[in-house]
């Protein structure tokens, strides 16, 4: 389980977030949406402190911090290893080959065996369907590929929620196309996934639960498809026919 109770994140005198209240639970597809600058990706980054939130109480799994308050190096590393963020920009080490990439972490971090290590990097790849690329370097590789790696190093390290921030946004659609087949496929696993996306297709068949941002506040936090119907909504209808056209 993620919570956060209470928390609000500032940038300056601007208050990116305020005062969230939000459990995502495991096993689910949380998918966040909401117009540009609406604080999506910024909650996202306060699950795993990439960004550092000023007040609130954040849990994840065992782990609970509050957050007003210094955190210590291993309560950071504790949440850090339950969760695993994929980047828009993919994020690989450049000089490592797509096999060594996908088994740093586990052996570095988690002090895993290489042997074992190596064994569940080959069987990440082929998940992925890029078993034949693991002697490439990630300059060889397509976008949507360096993605898929990124996704298989994510799932690696064996966290409990997997982070998503604008996944496909640097690629074209074909490749769009491969990275969402994986994303829905693990999502029909019951990996619990957070995604912040602008692919309201995509959202629509894979989310469990739509979260809609704005202004840095919960505009509609339920299930998906009674956010897409938002009869009653005239701000969701908006944003729904506003992003048809993108």
């Amino acid at each position: 389980m993620v919570q956060f109770q209470q928390m609000s994140k500032f940038f300056g005198d601007h208050e990116a977030l305020k005062n969230i209240n939000l459990t995502f639970n495991e096993g689910e597809t949380t998918v966040i949406l909401g117009p540009s600058g609406s604080g999506k990706s910024t909650l996202l980054r306060c699950i795993n402190l990439l960004e550092r939130p000023e007040k609130g109480i954040l849990a994840v799994g065992g782990q609970q911090v509050e957050l007003s308050k210094p955190i210590n190096q291993k309560n950071l590393l504790s949440i850090r290893q339950n969760t695993a963020m994929v980047f828009q920009s993919f994020n690989l080490f450049p000089h490592m080959k797509v096999l060594e990439n996908v088994m740093e972490g586990p052996i570095t971090v988690l002090k895993q065996d290489r042997n074992a290590s190596q064994k569940k990097a080959n069987r990440l790849l082929e998940k992925v369907g890029l078993s034949h690329k693991t002697d490439q370097y990630p300059s060889q590789l397509s976008g949507g590929q360096q993605q898929r790696v990124a996704i298989a190093r994510a799932l690696a390290m064996e966290p409990q929620f997997l982070l998503f921030d604008e996944p496909t946004s640097a690629l074209d659609p074909e490749l769009e196309g491969e990275v969402l087949k994986v994303l829905k496929d693990l999502a029909e696993e019951g990996k619990s996934m957070i995604i912040v996306t602008h692919n309201l297709n995509f959202a629509r068949e894979v989310a469990d639960r739509i979260l809609f941002l704005e202004h840095g506040e919960i505009g509609y936090d339920g299930e998906t498809e009674a956010f897409f119907a938002a009869s009653d909504n005239e701000r969701i209808r908006q944003f729904i026919q506003s992003m048809q056209f993108i």
